[in-house]
């Protein structure tokens, strides 16, 4: 482990978030150029439930809208800014990489190593599991829930932000076993720590699923199980990945 004093430690910290700006920068020029077709693959979910809206109640007015005359110019900046933290995430998990081996032993590289690869695969596997799961189902809920004889009209804006935000969260979200694997590792919590908070965290998760969700029990559940899977695979991951290799270094 390379000894660095608090005033290195400062400097390293500002290198690196210098480099991950700069990333970020670089990223958000190229997705603002490509903000069109990006907005579009955004879109795609939404309109496919509208297209299946109107089939089903012979319905043709449904329509996505800008309302102001910088809407467009606004929801393509941001929805640029959000796109370029999804695919330059390689990059800064790279980069927060650099900054936290230097302080490790070597035992402790290998070990954590795998986690940054692993939180990589995770947030992409949780951008996937919302545009292709959430978005489909939670637009068709919404959209055939109550009246159905109503005109359905979208703001752009609005939908674009709101969908790359939703995105970036659930890519987050799914890094959950990733950090239970690295406080097991860390001696925080073990197997029968989690299992006994096990309830408390199942009545968390239903709390921030009905924050995060629109008010329909359907959509609440469909955000609330895939975090209680994700919980109980972080358990069973510290079961038999933690212990056995904690038992190894202590034996």
């Amino acid at each position: 482990m390379k000894e660095m004093s608090f005033t290195e430690h400062l400097e390293e910290l500002r290198t690196t978030l210098i480099r991950m700006a700069v990333i970020l920068v670089v990223t958000f020029v190229v997705t603002y150029v490509f903000g069109a077709t990006i907005s579009e693959f955004l879109l795609h979910p939404l309109r496919d439930a509208l297209s299946a809206r109107a089939g089903a109640f012979q319905i043709v007015s449904d329509k996505i809208v800008y309302l102001g005359i910088l809407d467009k110019v606004i929801s393509q900046v941001q929805v640029a800014f959000w796109s370029s933290m999804i695919i330059s995430s390689p990059l800064w998990f790279f980069e927060l990489w650099r900054f936290i081996r230097p302080g490790l032993y070597i035992y402790e590289v290998k070990v954590v190593r795998p986690f940054i690869l692993v939180g990589f695969i995770l947030f992409i596997l949780g951008v996937l599991f919302g545009y292709f799961l959430v978005f489909p189902f939670t637009f068709q809920t919404l959209l055939n829930f109550g009246v159905s004889e109503v005109q359905a009209t979208i703001g752009l804006r609005d939908y674009l932000v709101l969908s790359s935000k939703v995105l970036v969260l659930l890519g987050f979200l799914f890094q959950l076993p990733n950090i239970m694997l690295i406080l097991g590792f860390m001696g925080v919590v073990t197997k029968q720590s989690l299992r006994k908070m096990r309830r408390y965290i199942y009545v968390a998760f239903a709390v921030l699923s009905a924050c995060l969700t629109p008010p329909d029990i359907l959509t609440m559940m469909g955000l609330w199980l895939p975090m209680i899977l994700l919980f109980e695979f972080g358990i069973w991951a510290v079961a038999f990945i933690v212990h056995p290799y904690l038992s190894r270094q202590h034996s």
